[in-house]
């Protein structure tokens, strides 16, 4: 997905009040103004974070907010299993949640809440719009053999997970992974991350081998591009993925929150409407 010039504008000023350091800033100027037509906006973050480590080090400030959220959320999966497991559809009212969980995002969000986050949750549900590409969805699931999960954010990985229970549970013969990002990055979850709300208890967790807040293909590691290239059915969660993965030719199903004008723009939506779209079907 093209970075437009109001994009790149976002992206600077993202930038800008995270440093006012001069040369920083030139480094930035410079990756924004000679980046590729196909370069997305994640690329060009991990751009971004390597000319900033170059310079500052290798801070991580997003490790208390990344266990704060992934702690929330774990407090309240319970709760929401039994919802899950009491709706008309279970696996539309999982794949609702876990999609309202794409909020937790603060490379694309200026602010984040607590107080919002339960506000998405309990309103959580799938919508006439989404309908064509959930029956999609669990009509190929049906016939799948492998599924893959990429994921997005901490916090939201706890619902992801809620989701795989229900795959697991009406698609009993289906083999689920679950693709995390390779570094840390932004509030984006990892390997650790992963472990550390119990995905090893219903998916096979794998990295893509990288830092970058999306799914650059030709970044990947081995594993990564071989699950990706195998998996019959792919759900990537999050602005990021739609940005890095959408135009490249393959069949994925997106779901996310648009959080920013870009996406509120492309699909004629009000801010943090969740989207479900299935891309490139025969």
């Amino acid at each position: 997905m093209k970075v437009n010039e109001k994009c790149a504008a976002c992206l600077w000023d993202k930038q800008s009040r995270r440093s006012d350091d001069p040369g920083y800033l030139a480094e930035v100027r410079e990756i924004i103004d000679s980046r590729r037509e196909n370069d997305a906006a994640p690329y060009l973050v991990y751009l971004f974070r390597q000319a900033y480590q170059r310079r500052f080090g290798d801070p991580d400030p997003f490790a208390e907010i990344k266990r704060e959220y992934n702690d929330l959320v774990l407090t309240l999966e319970d709760e929401i299993r039994e919802k899950i497991r009491s709706a008309p559809d279970p696996l539309a009212a999982a794949l609702a949640y876990a999609r309202a969980g794409n909020y937790i995002d603060f490379g694309a969000m200026n602010h984040v809440s607590g107080e919002k986050l339960l506000s998405l949750l309990d309103d959580a549900q799938l919508c006439e719009r989404d309908l064509p590409a959930y029956r999609a969805f669990a009509a190929q699931c049906a016939k799948a053999e492998r599924f893959l999960l990429i994921a997005d954010n901490c916090g939201e990985i706890v619902l992801d997970k809620l989701l795989l229970e229900q795959l697991h549970t009406a698609f009993p013969q289906m083999e689920l992974t679950v693709l995390v990002r390779g570094e840390e990055v932004l509030n984006d979850a990892t390997a650790e991350d992963a472990a550390y709300v119990g995905m090893e208890e219903v998916a096979r967790i794998i990295t893509n081998g990288t830092a970058v807040a999306g799914t650059v293909y030709e970044m990947l590691n081995d594993a990564a591009r071989e699950t990706l290239d195998r998996a019959d059915v792919i759900l990537a969660k999050g602005q990021g993925n739609f940005e890095t993965l959408s135009g490249e030719g393959r069949h994925v199903f997106y779901a996310f929150l648009c959080k920013c004008e870009m996406f509120t723009t492309r699909f004629a939506v009000p801010e943090l409407t969740g989207i479900l779209v299935e891309e490139g079907a025969d």
